[in-house]
């Protein structure tokens, strides 16, 4: 059971959403249709699930990378935008890859050096972020086809996809067996469950790591004018190679304090500030102040101020990294034509802290036989004036 939607949703305008849901048919529900997406160069075909709430909100999730392709929210007047960045077609996502709403494994975020122990076995991981190991190697879960295990209409539309990872797979111990289920309700509330069990002991962190801009992917002046809130006292300082130092270093008086509502663009570009020099704006990891918690709860809020769109990200895990796009540069054409630069698209990626493998204050990743992983995550869509 989710806990109940933050104290900031009680006082939203709901204006758009609430009108769609009472205009549907008293019997509507939440459905479920599975289309054809492409095909890989071996014959391998890629489906998409759009999964459609009677409120206007709409997901499509593709089999390639278990990818959130898009996000379809209302805005104030009930105008339908896609706020997540991506892709129109299948050849893009393989010829040009990035990280934009794929399913992100086996381990999220960067590991330094690409190793780790468990149990006092090393392992070496791809170095495929310089000197580091990044959300997963050079072949994570984002560019595997994952098998659709089922497909549902209802009270709430879903799709649950499941990938098997070798032993040995990316360098990883253990046979792990995953299973994603995205789950869309007629509120506007788009749950990801992450479920993963392995034969031997591994580590896993799974998360999604979707680009948002809640005016519209593509709109003109990206998330800088968007506000971000993030309950989170403390953040994970990193060095050059944007691993973390083992701090736990206190956001007051910085740029990164997010605790009350603040605009991006205040500090993005604050080159006083070494960390975002470093990262190249926000690529940080937040600690957040209520931790791992049994329920999912409010990890981070952000709000467009001119379409009244917002997000809320809740989640069960530690920490929530913050990315701006740093490395969009101009290269790269998106959905519509749109070129993505950077400060382009946002991503809340909930999730253990980067390097936790090698950090043991920062906890532990480590799943085994009779000890399997388990992270809820729910991207929470409305409007407010």
């Amino acid at each position: 059971m989710v806990l109940g939607r933050c104290a900031v949703r009680g006082v939203v305008a709901w204006t758009a959403l609430t009108a769609a849901f009472l205009a549907a048919p008293t019997a509507s529900a939440a459905t479920a249709d599975r289309t054809k997406f492409g095909k890989l160069a071996d014959g391998t075909v890629v489906e998409a699930v759009k999964l459609s709430g009677a409120n206007g909100v709409v997901a499509r999730v593709i089999t390639y990378g278990a990818t959130l392709q898009a996000f379809e929210v209302p805005d104030l007047n009930g105008k339908i935008a896609d706020v997540t960045l991506g892709y129109d077609d299948l050849q893009s996502y393989i010829d040009h890859p990035n990280y934009w709403g794929q399913t992100i494994g086996r381990y999220a975020n960067r590991i330094a050096g690409g190793k780790f122990s468990v149990d006092g076995r090393d392992y070496q991981l791809p170095r495929n972020d310089k000197t580091n190991s990044l959300h997963g190697g050079t072949i994570g879960f984002d560019k595997k086809v994952w098998r659709i295990l089922a497909v549902d209409s209802g009270p709430k539309a879903k799709v649950v996809l499941g990938l098997t990872s070798p032993s040995g797979d990316q360098g990883y111990p253990g046979t792990l067996e995953v299973k994603v289920t995205y789950t869309l309700d007629d509120q506007g509330d788009l749950t990801i469950d992450f479920d993963a069990t392995s034969d031997a002991p591994t580590i896993v962190n799974l998360t999604n790591h979707a680009l948002f801009n809640m005016a519209g992917e593509g709109a003109p002046g990206g998330i800088l004018r968007h506000r971000l809130t993030v309950p989170a006292s403390r953040y994970t300082p990193v060095n050059a190679a944007l691993i973390p130092t083992g701090e736990l270093r206190a956001v007051a008086g910085t740029v990164f304090d997010f605790t009350k509502s603040r605009v991006i663009e205040d500090g993005i570009r604050d080159g006083r500030d070494a960390q975002i020099v470093m990262g190249h704006g926000y690529d940080h990891n937040f600690v957040l102040d209520a931790g791992k918690t049994p329920q999912p709860k409010l990890a981070a809020r952000l709000e467009d101020p001119v379409s009244g769109r917002v997000l809320e990200v809740l989640t069960d895990q530690p920490g929530i990294q913050v990315y701006t796009g740093n490395f969009l540069d101009g290269t790269l054409v998106g959905k519509r034509g749109h070129l993505y630069r950077m400060g382009d698209g946002i991503a809340l990626e909930p999730q253990l802290f980067p390097d936790t493998p090698n950090r043991p204050a920062f906890g532990s990743a480590r799943v085994a036989p009779g000890a399997p992983y388990h992270h809820r995550m729910i991207f929470r869509v409305s409007a407010a004036r």
